[in-house]
């Protein structure tokens, strides 16, 4: 394979409460991303989104990023990153600034959404993301786009999305010390609804549900912006630790237990399937009926999509979620999860898998490469945005330029 031009690359590290995933992709001409690498590497040191023991996160990053670089044949050297936990919080804020020109200009929108982010924001916290809603122009209201339109005042009305300042530190410090620098933080949720969803779910009204490891991470779409964001600081682990206890098994044997053989919902599991259970301590294993192992499994299920029903029902937006719902995330590709999940939010729910790639499809046209495949979306239209910006300055340089010479010449 060519080696990838370094500038034509970005990098999705998606560090998980079970898992981290390192994705290389290269930009292709016609605004497409082609995954050249997959590192994948079990996650240690992390704890419902949080980082509990940093030496044992920095291994287990540079694993993955190592896998990743070998199998594209390149060298990484910046990483779009994400960020969960508990700590995430957001609120939707406005802010109004009168238009100076006759129309808007890019500055006024800038402008203006600066005002609706200038809100008190506590020391120990930073802002991830200011995603604009829509804007208001006199009386003129739900504009998506507002250059190029008159008015005389404007107002923006944005989703800002904020973490605990301490956590993003330590999540950056664990990259950092693998010698790579970290291009943006970006909330999982966020990065998992970029590639998952579609436009017509989001004008719609959409939940994206990511079921994780260590947390459930919820981003609320209606009328095609995101209006709500939240996580719930309990996922699969909780799952797998009910294993290990009831079947008193060790804990990587009930993942394995819980990836095979579990199913969220009993009535779908025969009374005659066994599976073998190994024992701790050298004693030998066992074997159980499968219908146990779903009795076990459907409650904790039926726990957490009440969690999320609830988180739902708080934000206001059931009302306005016609799509339904997307569950995306490792624990949502248990059999009888769609099913399950049905049940209790009386609306429709699918499977979401990352859309529209090029290159390894085979390997992340899964629901566990949902977040790193947002972050490298993320990268991508960052890359691009840049880009304009860079491009824009090079004009402006080369005007100033002209007009230095001809002032010095006449």
């Amino acid at each position: 394979m060519s080696k990838t031009s370094e500038h034509n690359m970005v990098v999705g590290l998606d560090i998980g409460t079970s898992k981290v995933t390192a994705l290389i992709g290269e930009l292709l001409p016609d605004n497409e991303i082609s995954v050249v690498g997959v590192g994948t590497a079990t996650s240690r040191g992390m704890d419902k989104g949080g980082v509990n023991d940093l030496n044992l996160v920095v291994q287990s990053v540079q694993r993955a990023v190592d896998e990743a670089e070998l199998m594209a044949d390149c060298r990484v050297a910046s990483v779009y990153l994400n960020i969960s936990g508990r700590h995430i919080s957001c609120q939707n804020e406005s802010g109004m600034v009168p238009i100076n020109e006759a129309e808007v200009t890019q500055d006024d929108v800038d402008s203006v959404i600066h005002a609706a982010q200038s809100v008190p924001i506590a020391k120990e916290r930073r802002i991830l993301h200011v995603l604009p809603q829509e804007y208001v122009i006199d009386s003129q209201e739900s504009i998506r786009s507002p250059i190029g339109m008159s008015g005389v005042r404007m107002e923006s009305k944005v989703h800002i999305i904020t973490c605990a300042n301490d956590m993003a530190k330590n999540i950056i410090k664990a990259v950092e010390r693998c010698g790579l620098s970290v291009d943006k933080l970006i909330f999982s949720a966020l990065a998992s609804s970029i590639s998952v969803l579609t436009d017509d779910e989001k004008d719609l009204g959409v939940a994206l549900v990511d079921l994780g490891g260590g947390t459930i991470d919820i981003c609320i779409y209606a009328g095609g912006v995101l209006r709500h964001t939240a996580v719930i600081p309990a996922a699969g682990n909780q799952v797998t630790s009910d294993i290990a206890k009831i079947f008193r098994t060790p804990t990587n044997h009930a993942e394995e237990i819980k990836t095979k053989h579990a199913c969220a919902l009993r009535q779908m599991v025969s009374m005659e399937d066994t599976i073998e259970v190994p024992s701790v301590g050298g004693r030998p294993s066992r074997v159980m009926s499968r219908h146990t192992l779903s009795e076990v499994v459907e409650p904790r299920y039926q726990e957490l999509f009440e969690l999320v029903r609830d988180e739902i029902q708080q934000s206001g937006l059931d009302e306005q979620i016609a799509a339904g719902v997307v569950i995306t995330g490792g624990s949502a590709k248990m059999e009888g999860c769609v099913d399950f999940a049905e049940e209790i939010f009386q609306m429709p729910v699918r499977v979401g898998v990352p859309l529209g790639l090029k290159g390894l499809r085979d390997y992340v046209e899964d629901p566990v490469y949902a977040t790193a495949v947002g972050l490298l979306r993320y990268g991508q239209e960052d890359a691009a945005v840049s880009q304009k910006e860079s491009s824009k300055t090079d004009v402006i340089g080369l005007w100033q330029k002209v007009q230095s010479w001809f002032k010095g010449e006449f």
